[in-house]
């Protein structure tokens, strides 16, 4: 006896049971019976088809006007069936996907993992959040022999997996460059001819690059069309924007980049970020500048770790903990 006849015959048995005394046990099983029917592929209109051929077995008294009608609701079923199926196929698919996403996930963060340095002078904090499974933003750090820290920050205008290894080719191109190559600017300019060459003209890179040199306490910056960070006085308790005009990476090969330095001073703090930080979306529109320096401000006199990860609570729960976009900030502050 095959597969489907003990479904008919375990059908028939319950059908009987449920016409004779209406019992509950009936009704049990039969949702069992769903179940196993579901996970054996079988479709809605054999259903419909097994309980007219059950009807015909157990011998019921029927009027001759109930078992044509099982013919109309079979050839309704069979649309639906092709549709059912059909989305069995979708789910499917739609399952492995998120199983290669999953996997391309970790693999980004494998990849593109990086070390915050240990620096005596400096207290360091990033935090990076994808909105959603595969990141859009990249940041990056890099200590050289002199104690100068180096941080990249970049934003993959175009999301998924083919932002990810748009971001690996970037790290991996930053790794290789010539040893004394440290400067902001000449860092952006090497890098612009990597991507001018190597990645799709539909994609779009900003990036800040920013070094830290430890002996004179000078940070110099250079910018690709990434967004302003924020500087902020100790001495004064102002807040000032880090501006740096450049054109994206990738557009043109032979673009220049201006450098730019500032003094730090012990309590000062250096702030970059991603446009997730910035263009911060609540249902009224994007928050103002003045109120993103209202949270800074709020959170300076913690470490460095700490501010980070207070402002992303406080910049989480203005847009209701639904993120519109990755959120990436690092904190550099000088302690000593």
């Amino acid at each position: 006896m095959g597969f489907r006849d003990v479904m008919h015959e375990k059908y028939k048995e319950i059908l009987g049971s449920y016409i004779k005394d209406q019992n509950e046990q009936a009704l049990y099983l039969s949702q069992k019976f769903s179940r196993k029917s579901i996970e054996h592929n079988i479709s809605p209109e054999e259903i419909i088809s097994l309980h007219k051929t059950a009807l015909l077995d157990l011998d019921t008294e029927m009027t001759e006007a109930i078992l044509p009608s099982f013919d109309i609701l079979l050839e309704v079923m069979m649309a639906y069936g092709l549709a059912y199926r059909e989305h069995q196929s979708l789910r499917t698919i739609q399952q492995e996907l998120k199983s290669e996403i999953e996997v391309a996930a970790n693999m980004q963060q494998t990849l593109l993992g990086t070390q915050i340095p240990d620096v005596d002078c400096l207290d360091i904090g990033a935090i990076s959040v994808p909105a959603k499974q595969m990141s859009g933003d990249y940041y990056h750090f890099v200590q050289d022999e002199q104690g100068a820290v180096s941080v990249a920050i970049a934003d993959i205008i175009g999301k998924g997996i083919p932002a990810a290894l748009c971001m690996s080719m970037i790290k991996y191109s930053m790794d290789s460059l010539p040893e004394g190559r440290h400067q902001p600017s000449d860092i952006l300019e090497s890098l612009n001819r990597v991507v001018e060459q190597n990645v799709d003209a539909t994609m779009f890179i900003t990036m800040f690059y920013g070094m830290y040199n430890t002996l004179n306490h000078v940070f110099y910056y250079s910018s690709a069309g990434h967004e302003p960070g924020f500087f902020y006085h100790h001495k004064t308790k102002e807040i000032e924007e880090l501006h740096a005009k450049g054109l994206l990476l990738g557009v043109d090969k032979k673009a220049k980049y201006r450098q730019f330095e500032k003094k730090v001073e012990v309590g000062d703090v250096i702030l970059l970020m991603s446009d997730g930080v910035t263009e911060c979306r609540t249902d009224e529109g994007f928050i103002e500048a003045d109120t993103l320096i209202k949270y800074i401000k709020k959170h300076l006199h913690l470490e460095a770790q700490e501010i980070a990860n207070k402002l992303y609570k406080e910049l989480e729960f203005l847009q209701d903990f639904q993120l519109r976009d990755d959120f990436t900030l690092i904190i550099l502050k000088r302690i000593r």
